[in-house]
C-alpha cells in the first residue's frame, strides 16, 4: 500500500478540478487557428480536383458522343440531324449533361462534307461543350 502525503493529495485534486473545468480561451483559439490553416490548404486542392474530374468527364462524354455520331453515320448512311437522333436510333439511352454547364445543351455543328462514300445526307459531324469558360489547360471548353 502506497502512502500519500496530505499535500500530494491536495495538488492532485486541484489538477483534476482544473481539468474538469474545460478548455481555456487560448487553447480554443489555437485549435481554431490550426483548423483554419488546414482548411486554407485543403480547400484549393479540393476545388482543383473537382475541376479535373469534371474535365475528365467532359473528355469522356465528347469521345463517346463523337464515336456514336460516327457509328450512326456509317450504319444509317446519313448523318444524324440532331443529338436526339442518337437517342431515337437506340445508340444512347439519353443525352448526357454537359458537366461544365450541368445541362444537356451541347453544340452540335452541321457539316456539309460527307464522311463516307455511302453517306447520302449531311448532318451533324461533331459535338462541343456549350460552356465558354476556360479549362485548366487555358483553352475554351467549347473548342474541345
Amino acid at each position: 500500500m502506497v502512502r500519500r502525503f496530505k499535500s500530494e493529495r491536495i495538488s492532485t485534486s486541484r489538477s483534476l478540478a482544473r481539468w474538469n473545468q474545460g478548455y481555456t480561451l487560448l487553447e480554443m483559439m489555437i485549435v481554431i487557428v490550426i483548423i483554419g490553416i488546414l482548411l486554407s490548404i485543403a480547400l484549393p486542392i479540393y476545388t482543383q480536383s473537382i475541376l479535373r474530374s469534371r474535365e475528365s468527364v467532359l473528355h469522356n462524354d465528347l469521345f463517346e458522343m463523337r464515336k456514336l455520331i460516327s457509328q450512326y453515320t456509317l450504319d444509317k448512311q446519313k448523318a444524324p440531324q440532331s443529338l436526339d437522333d442518337l437517342v431515337q436510333g437506340g445508340y444512347i439511352k439519353q443525352i448526357p449533361k454537359d458537366p461544365m454547364t450541368n445541362e444537356a445543351n451541347w453544340e452540335a455543328p452541321t457539316c456539309d462534307e460527307l464522311s463516307s462514300l455511302d453517306q447520302q445526307d449531311p448532318g451533324i459531324c461533331d459535338v462541343h461543350s456549350a460552356s465558354n469558360a476556360l479549362s485548366s489547360e487555358g483553352t475554351a471548353y467549347s473548342s474541345w
